[in-house]
């Protein structure tokens, strides 16, 4: 039990680690794509890459079930990036990236009023939210100031509501015995289609041609395979391991590997406050990931 607690860990460690470079790759696809045709590629490339990959049958259970796939599939796979993506054209990546990772406070705080007993809104929990959202303030604000946006900063604030719904969505799921690979089949095939009136009412071209620069087909391979086929495996995993509560705190750490990305690839200068910012957020994730004495 301990090793799969431990594996648990290391899959939502391997999740953010990837998720936490994305914000590079959208912004370079927001220059020739809309949004809603980002989304639709990649979750597509997505669902393709897991076709092939052998899995245990997924067995029916029945009409509530089938209901848990599509909120998981429009909350988690579409309103969730089509709500950051369209916040990060108008609000600032920094901002984006602070309110989004109030997720996991958001995740506890509907676990709590659902009357989850073993996840939910815990003193340590809440200890651990403000170090990280403090820790992630600095690191992405950098000194600079914090300009808002209401309209870009809302959004990103619904988003990171609409992805507690989805944890806890998945959590139910693999509380019923779910395969892992078919049940995130499922959940990115109820995804696209609840992308496709978005995608039909919208000036949305779907001219592939321009996936011909090689800069912008890495980075929509690079989402599809990487951020969305290989992350919602391992995230999906790791919620059915650790729950949804536990697994959500993992997100405090986006915003500490974008900054190392950027210093590492784009020779970003790294600050006291930056580092000051990436301690405070990880001993907020500590104490979050810390359980109740029984």
């Amino acid at each position: 039990m301990e090793s799969r607690t431990a594996y648990g860990h290391y899959a939502a460690l391997i999740t953010v680690l990837i998720w936490g470079t994305t914000f590079v790759s959208t912004k370079v696809l927001l220059s020739s794509f809309m949004p809603i045709e980002i989304l639709f590629i990649r979750f597509t490339l997505g669902f393709i890459a897991l076709l092939p990959i052998p899995s245990h049958g997924l067995r029916s259970g029945g009409l509530r079930e089938e209901a848990l796939y599509a909120l998981a599939g429009l909350t988690g796979i579409c309103l969730y990036y089509l709500l950051e993506n369209i916040a990060l054209t108008y609000t600032m990546a920094s901002n984006v990236g602070v309110i989004v990772s109030a997720s996991p406070f958001f995740t506890a705080l509907l676990s709590h009023f659902l009357g989850r007993k073993d996840e939910g809104l815990t003193p340590r929990f809440i200890a651990g939210f403000l170090a990280a959202i403090g820790g992630i303030a600095l690191i992405s604000i950098n000194g600079s100031a914090f300009e808002l946006n209401p309209r870009g900063d809302l959004l990103a604030l619904l988003a990171a509501a609409i992805w507690a719904a989805y944890s806890l969505a998945t959590r139910k799921i693999s509380a019923s015995g779910w395969n892992v690979i078919q049940a995130t089949r499922r959940i990115f095939l109820y995804g696209l289609v609840f992308m496709l009136p978005v995608l039909l009412l919208s000036d949305a071209s779907m001219d592939l041609t321009r996936l011909a620069s090689p800069a912008i087909l890495l980075n929509m391979l690079y989402l599809g395979f990487g951020a969305s086929a290989l992350c919602f495996l391992t995230w999906n995993y790791s919620v059915s391991v650790l729950g949804a509560v536990r697994t959500s705190a993992y997100l405090y750490l986006v915003p500490v590997i974008t900054i190392a990305f950027s210093a590492l690839v784009l020779s970003e200068p790294v600050t006291p406050l930056m580092v000051l910012g990436t301690a405070l957020t990880l001993a907020g994730l500590m104490l979050s990931q810390g359980r109740k004495s029984s």
